[in-house]
């Protein structure tokens, strides 16, 4: 059972389980042929499953949302709320799954340009996103229940056709496109396919468990100027116009600015030690893969 299946990441997710063999039921705003609605779920409970993923967000960096209270309301409702009604499912289900994966982001830690985080690090605590990831993943606690628990923290998503990319690509193939603001900042990423494996793998793995950051490998080497550069040779373009931070603000919000301007150096320690095997683990075949 997959909320939130029927965007980007839950699309190539949805892909992957299938072709593995997996059934999919999404949860989604209507209910339809292999999907069920939060409403029906609400009321009904949950359908038999092995297992339930929570995909489930309102982009944030939605350039066309003005930020403001009303669009901070939906950002945590589309996040906080469905967790609750997935958890709150699962809770009361007869016989209920046997894994439980929530999938937030690597704002849970406080941008540094030199600490280094691991799934242990301490954060979650110092703006808006970071307890805004808090009380997401608080939402998804289920005391007591048997089913596996498991949360991935993912960086910025790449892929083809929507993600960070799909945003920056017109500027850079008029090559128009640069670093933001000093292009100094860690940039977390991770293709959107590591991303769909990380969380298959957890789905498989029958003693996983626990947070997995679900970044590249080399990821925390990665800034956003070096992005930028490797965007652009991917495209063969250049990458001389950094976007000024002031115009970054201007768009997006101080606030929300922030996810952009700075970064965290994130580190998929346990994501490794679990077992599973990056299919892009260097930036300049996954910008390839993605602009081919």
């Amino acid at each position: 059972l997959l909320g939130g299946g029927t965007g980007f990441v839950g699309t190539a997710l949805t892909q992957l389980l299938r072709s593995r063999g997996h059934e999919v039921t999404h949860v989604s705003r209507q209910g339809g042929k292999d999907r069920i609605s939060w409403e029906e779920l609400s009321h009904s409970g949950l359908p038999m499953c092995d297992a339930v993923v929570n995909l489930a967000g309102e982009n944030v960096l939605n350039p066309f949302r003005r930020w403001g209270d009303t669009f901070c309301k939906e950002v945590i409702s589309s996040r906080v709320e469905t967790t609750k009604t997935l958890a709150k499912a699962i809770a009361h289900a007869e016989q209920p799954p046997r894994v439980w994966v929530l999938v937030t982001g690597v704002g849970y830690y406080r941008p540094s340009s030199t600490a280094e985080y691991t799934e242990d690090s301490p954060g979650g605590d110092f703006d808006f996103f970071s307890r805004l990831v808090s009380s997401w993943e608080a939402a998804a606690v289920i005391p007591g229940s048997p089913a596996r628990n498991v949360v991935v923290r993912s960086g910025v998503v790449l892929g083809r056709g929507g993600g960070a990319v799909s945003q920056m690509l017109w500027p850079f193939r008029l090559g128009l496109g640069g670093p933001l603001g000093s292009g100094f900042q860690p940039f977390p990423w991770i293709h959107i396919r590591d991303l769909a494996g990380i969380v298959c793998h957890a789905l498989e793995s029958e003693c996983l468990q626990g947070i997995l950051n679900g970044v590249s490998p080399s990821s925390p080497a990665t800034s956003n100027g070096t992005f930028a550069q490797e965007l652009a040779a991917a495209l063969r373009r250049p990458a001389l116009l950094p976007v000024p931070a002031w115009a970054v603000r201007a768009v997006f919000g101080a606030e929300r600015a922030v996810m952009l301007l700075e970064g965290q150096k994130v580190v998929p320690k346990y994501t490794l030690q679990s077992g599973y095997r990056f299919i892009f683990p260097d930036l300049s075949g996954a910008l390839k893969d993605i602009v081919a």
